[in-house]
């Protein structure tokens, strides 16, 4: 029986080898970071947390034939999962101003975009995840052109299905990131988590601006209470998944 090995370790997880080559493990860490890791804290039952919900919405968007690259949960901080690939981009999905694009548009905070907003950011934390231009991502040779349009087809769907789960949770989708890999046939899927670590979510019948966060931004803004705001998402995911079986 071969050792599992630590292939790789982030700011959230850790991925481990299996003796399966086509299938790793993943660790899900209750470590929190924020500002490109320059403000790091703890957030206790994070990853058990993260991974149930994660765990959750995969299967969700497998269910509506969103390939991702899930495959099991074998213990409370543990996912197995597909290798891939990992393509070096961040996609992000915004349906209500929020965060980074507030600071450099001058949009108030709260305002809903027409339409949702699909961008691309280099994952590279030297350089700080910076937004990308199509043209500069081409340069970069990040993806090609048909991959770049399968990856804003997908964030579409997968915002369209996340966003109506969200309001059956009464939890407003405000944004979130993506990430995707390649499987070894070259098919793009949907890889790393979605949890409140990556999405910005509000309580729907929360009107206060503080009160009603229910993501990280309670850890990057000092807002208290950041363990029991994940609880209750994952609460009331898995009370809307039960009611929809």
């Amino acid at each position: 029986m071969s050792v599992p090995e630590k292939l790789y370790e982030g700011k959230a997880k850790i991925l481990y080898t299996t003796e399966n080559p086509s299938i790793l493990l993943t660790h899900f860490k209750d470590d929190a970071t924020a500002f490109n890791a320059q403000k790091k804290g703890q957030i206790i039952g994070k990853g058990e947390i993260n991974c149930a919900i994660a765990t959750e919405l995969f299967g969700l968007l497998e269910a509506a034939g969103i390939p991702t690259h899930f495959i099991d949960r074998p213990a409370p901080k543990e996912m197995l999962v597909k290798s891939v690939k990992i393509l070096p981009l961040e996609v992000v999905v915004r349906n209500i101003a929020a965060g980074s694009l507030c600071q450099q548009t001058g949009l108030p905070v709260g305002k809903v975009l027409k339409t949702p907003l699909v961008e691309f950011y280099f994952k590279n934390d030297e350089l700080g995840d910076p937004l990308l231009t199509r043209d500069r991502l081409l340069l970069l040779e990040l993806a090609t052109t048909e991959q770049l349009e399968q990856l804003r087809t997908q964030a579409q769907q997968i915002n369209q299905i996340l966003t109506k789960f969200f309001q059956e949770c009464g939890i407003i989708l405000v944004d979130f990131k993506l990430e995707f890999g390649l499987t070894p046939n070259q098919q793009i899927i949907l890889a790393d988590e979605i949890s409140p670590d990556t999405c910005r979510l509000w309580n729907q019948s929360e009107t206060d601006p503080d009160g009603r966060v229910m993501d990280k931004d309670r850890f990057r803004r000092d807002l208290g209470n950041v363990e029991d705001a994940y609880k209750q998402v994952l609460e009331r995911v898995m009370a809307t998944k039960k009611s929809q079986n």
